[in-house]
């Protein structure tokens, strides 16, 4: 006879004295519930678990020195600390953009030992607390750490220690290969989509166009998804510059070679747009709307505009520098003007921030809890290594090999973009303001 599914799993065999839970890059709804289920799952095994703090800043300060302390640089996690948590809004654990694989960026770099030192400080630091597995919740970014820090280890001397490394994909942006929807992604859309309703209805009062910058670095999954439940009369994000709307551009890189990289027709994408405020004057009479457009424009500018723009560790522009949001309101605004001879006012704006610590969604709770648990079948249940966990279905688990998700020559991960022409980027066409009837 099958077991009840209402019988609790009994204790497993493990070799994990205690393991540590990271949370770097940008916030999302539900970081909490990923954090807080990955604990208890591991403490329901009498396995201790450790809560570092601000990402990887602390471990790659790590010295004979300085060692990481407890308070300072981690959290000891246990039931008192993680009561109800699951279902609050920002991080435990706080959380920081430090890279310590800034310096590889092949695999060749994993030989090099200057290039690898943060990594040995990182795995040195996680030694001295005696852990024996890594649970990395993040992006992009932290998930090439994160394969990294793998890596690193694969090349250590036979009878060095491992630690085994798990990542649970986190992001707004929802530009994660290997899963459908990353937990904080409809929290977000819905908090935007909110705000895009209320500017609406501003718009509509004053006869005026709100221009809202949302985030989405690489892919328009937020843009897209705002837009269309906030009704919204146009989304434009990296996925369209494309055709008239892509030019190229040569530049010199670091190592004094000649380059080109595309770039963004300024010209021809303010034109579309005034074009469908045209449309919407002279057909629906409307001479009010919102435009949502993604962030990552902001890195098909051409260079001209990017002057000046500091980068981050992970090579980033600082978009929130560039203040895409009101260059483009200026610039509707003037080729209004010009096709038009009259006035419209077009206000700028930048919209995210405000949605990275929003109270988490159901959904979004009932996703993180089931990556969180995922952590730990994956660790002791399953006995893997430099996986990421997924979710798809009725929040069936399954396990990603770094392999599959990361560039074998860059070590970049592979960004999902919304596809051109698929049913979701239709969806948002169809229900915009359709300039070719």
């Amino acid at each position: 006879m099958s077991k009840s599914p209402l019988v609790p799993p009994s204790a497993l065999e493990h070799d994990f004295r205690r393991v540590a839970v990271l949370f770097a890059g940008g916030p999302a709804p539900a970081a909490n519930a990923v954090i807080s289920t990955a604990a208890a799952s591991f403490l329901r095994q009498q396995i201790p678990v450790y809560g570092i703090l601000h990402g990887y800043s602390a471990l790659v300060e790590h010295s004979r020195h300085r060692p990481v302390a407890v308070g300072r640089d981690y959290l000891v996690l246990d039931s008192k600390v993680l009561k109800r948590t699951r279902n609050s809004r920002g991080i435990l654990l706080g959380t920081a953009r430090t890279n310590p694989g800034k310096m590889v960026s092949s695999p060749a770099h994993l030989d090099d030992p200057e290039r690898t030192k943060p990594l040995r400080t990182v795995y040195e630091a996680l030694r001295y607390l005696e852990v024996d597995a890594l649970i990395s919740i993040g992006g992009n970014d932290t998930l090439t750490s994160a394969n990294k820090m793998k890596m690193f280890q694969d090349r250590l001397p036979p009878g060095e220690p491992r630690i085994s490394v798990v990542h649970l994909p986190k992001t707004i942006d929802n530009d994660y290969s290997g899963i459908d929807f990353t937990f904080g992604f409809f929290t977000a859309v819905e908090m935007l989509a909110e705000e895009i309703r209320n500017l609406l209805a501003d718009a509509e009062a004053n006869n005026a166009y709100f221009l809202t910058e949302t985030m989405g670095r690489s892919a328009g999954w937020l843009s897209y998804g705002a837009a269309i439940a906030g009704e919204a009369s146009l989304v434009i994000s990296v996925e369209d510059i494309q055709g008239e709307f892509r030019n190229e551009e040569s530049f010199t890189d670091a190592e004094g070679n000649t380059q080109t990289r595309p770039i963004m027709n300024v010209d021809r994408v303010i034109k579309r747009i005034v074009k469908m405020m045209l449309v919407r004057e002279e057909r629906e009479r409307k001479q009010f709307g919102v435009i949502v457009i993604a962030e990552g424009l902001a890195e098909y500018l051409p260079q001209e505009y990017l002057e000046g723009i500091p980068r981050d560790d992970f090579g980033h522009i600082a978009i929130s520098q560039v203040d895409l949001g009101k260059r483009f309101a200026k610039w509707i605004a003037e080729e209004y003007e010009h096709q038009t001879g009259r006035k419209r006012k077009v206000n700028g704006l930048q919209l995210g921030y405000e949605s990275r610590c929003a109270v988490p969604h159901a959904f979004d709770v009932m996703l993180g809890s089931q990556l969180g648990v995922g952590a730990y079948r994956a660790l002791v249940e399953e006995k893997l290594d430099g996986v990421m966990v997924s979710v798809s279905g009725q929040l069936d688990l399954h396990y990603v090999p770094f392999e599959q998700l990361v560039d074998p020559e860059t070590l970049d991960t592979k960004v999902r973009f919304i596809e051109p022409n698929s049913d979701f980027h239709r969806l948002a066409r169809f229900l915009e303001t359709n300039i070719n009837q």
